[in-house]
């Protein structure tokens, strides 16, 4: 059922007793309900009656350098909430290098500064360039969907890494982050990252003629509360909720 229904229908049940009274005794007008009360309320419904069960990220990096180096990350995030409490949470990390007999690109008195990112909140989406002919691209998709969870990950592997020719490719789980990095000794960095309270896509490229993507899939999925529990029981709860509405007793 819908919140704002479900809200709606319970409101109605709590005046008509108080409206009926009104013609024998005259109301007190609205009464301001107080802060601690009001944050006990807040969040206590979810729309459609619906939980989340699970959680999952999947970070892919591709770069292929102009010399024909190629780095290719991936990791994949998940967390399970069926169980209540901690979540279960499990990582797959994957990276691999291609080195190319070429020599890297030459970037004298080129510099890209993407430090403030550490600073930033919510979803986060940065391309820095200082060259020419460069392709990049960050993509983030978010699925949410209801039915069967995703079966755990095997092997508890937190983080891996390869590292060739001035080339290094990294995906790490730790510190309650997960990252993924894409490194060019003296070409720049690709990154993908999940922390509190931000989500993001960064590449910063020095050089020319470099191909870069970055794709963030973010899943999440639904599970529909126990609908054992009478209506009734239902609405009375959200009747405690309307306390300090209407009229005044």
């Amino acid at each position: 059922m819908n919140k704002r229904w479900f809200l709606a229908g319970a409101l109605v049940l709590a005046f008509t007793p108080a409206v009926q009274a009104g013609e024998a005794r005259a109301g007190k007008g609205l009464t301001e309900i107080p802060d601690p009360e009001l944050g006990l309320m807040r969040g206590r419904y979810t729309v459609g009656g619906n939980a989340v069960a699970w959680f999952g990220v999947t970070m892919v990096s591709q770069w292929q350098a102009a010399n024909g180096t190629l780095l290719q990350g991936a990791l994949t995030l998940a967390m399970d909430f069926r169980k209540g409490g901690k979540p279960q949470i499990s990582f797959q990390p994957s990276v691999q290098v291609t080195a190319a007999d070429a020599p890297l690109p030459q970037t004298a008195g080129r510099s890209i500064d993407s430090a403030g990112l550490a600073n930033a909140s919510g979803l986060v989406q940065s391309v820095q360039v200082a060259g020419d002919g460069n392709a990049a691209r960050n993509e983030v998709a978010l699925t949410v969907r209801d039915g069967a969870v995703p079966a755990a990950f095997e092997g508890g592997l937190r983080s891996a890494s390869v590292q060739q020719d001035g080339a290094t490719a990294t995906a790490r789980f730790d510190d309650n982050q997960a990252r993924l990095t894409l490194q060019l000794q003296g070409v720049g960095a690709v990154e993908q990252w999940i922390r509190n309270g931000s989500v993001g896509q960064s590449v910063a490229l020095a050089g020319d003629g470099q191909q870069v993507s970055n794709r963030l899939q973010i899943e999440l999925v639904r599970q529909s509360l126990s609908s054992n529990a009478p209506l009734s029981q239902n609405i009375a709860q959200a009747m405690g909720l309307t306390r300090g509405i209407g009229p005044g007793q």
